[in-house]
């Protein structure tokens, strides 16, 4: 039987080089400070506010011609309705679809379980202006749940409109590109429905992102994004806001809106 041979130490630079190897490699995976991507379809009103924008002060005291509301997604799951319409809740915004490849699980239960406790409600469509067209994704959005009905207490469908939270924040696209889509779904929501869509923005994103157009501000009510104690200067065109998303971190549910008007305005815009 061979004896057998003892093994050869390797030598302690050629470890070391090796051990480097291995940490640059992963350094080259996994680059230090590098965001993660989030998943398609997690998208929500104001996904991109607190990193663009930041936040700046609440606003104070409660304003009796304002109305209080809340907008729920997949995240925030089964919403408690009743302890937010005993809190002074009155209308609610649903997201129902993200570009033409997802729609909210939780839809039915916080669509029709704000309803069900007495708020106003309505649905959203967060827009992915890098996957199909604004009309598609109109017809997508009224589809799935993002429709209008004459009931007074059901109010138009909203576009929001905002930092891209899978890439390019523009979506990749100019300025006039970026009109002519939202132009896109907003003709096609209106002939759908017979009803004007609210936009959802912030007014850096579409300063940045539209040019600061003022194309759609004589029909279309604006809801803004702004986490500070007043909403600041608006979007071109617009000479006051509709709503206003004050907060991601209110209470029982972290977004938080003010109607601008008391809650006779809110059902005036739910019956158009």
């Amino acid at each position: 039987m061979p004896a057998h041979r003892p093994r050869t130490p390797r030598p302690r630079h050629l470890s070391l080089a090796l051990a480097l190897s291995g940490i640059l490699l992963a350094a080259l995976a996994h680059p230090a400070g590098a965001a993660t991507v989030p998943a398609r379809g997690s998208a929500h009103l104001g996904v991109g506010v607190l990193a663009h924008d930041g936040q700046d002060g609440t606003p104070t005291g409660g304003d009796a011609t304002q109305t209080e509301g809340v907008d729920v997604s997949a995240y925030q799951g089964n919403a408690a309705w009743s302890t937010l319409w005993s809190s002074g809740v009155k209308w609610a915004y649903t997201k129902a679809t993200e570009g033409t490849y997802y729609t909210n699980p939780y839809f039915a239960q916080q669509y029709n379980g704000s309803y069900g406790v007495g708020m106003i409600r309505g649905a959203y469509h967060f827009a992915t202006p890098d996957t199909t067209s604004g009309a598609t994704q109109a017809n997508y959005f009224v589809d799935h749940g993002g429709g209008w009905s004459r009931d007074g207490r059901t109010l138009p469908g909203v576009l929001d409109i905002e930092w891209n939270p899978y890439g390019a924040s523009c979506y990749g696209k100019s300025a006039s590109a970026m009109v002519s889509w939202i132009s896109d779904f907003l003709s096609t929501y209106r002939s759908r429905t017979g009803r004007d869509a609210v936009i959802y923005t912030a007014t850096s994103w579409w300063s940045d992102c539209t040019g600061n157009s003022s194309a759609f501000a004589s029909a279309n009510p604006l809801w803004i994004a702004r986490y500070a104690s007043d909403p600041g200067t608006l979007p071109a065109g617009w000479g006051f806001y509709t709503m206003w998303q004050y907060t991601s971190s209110g209470p029982t549910v972290g977004d938080h809106d003010k109607f601008n008007g008391a809650l006779d305005r809110v059902v005036a815009l739910a019956n158009g």
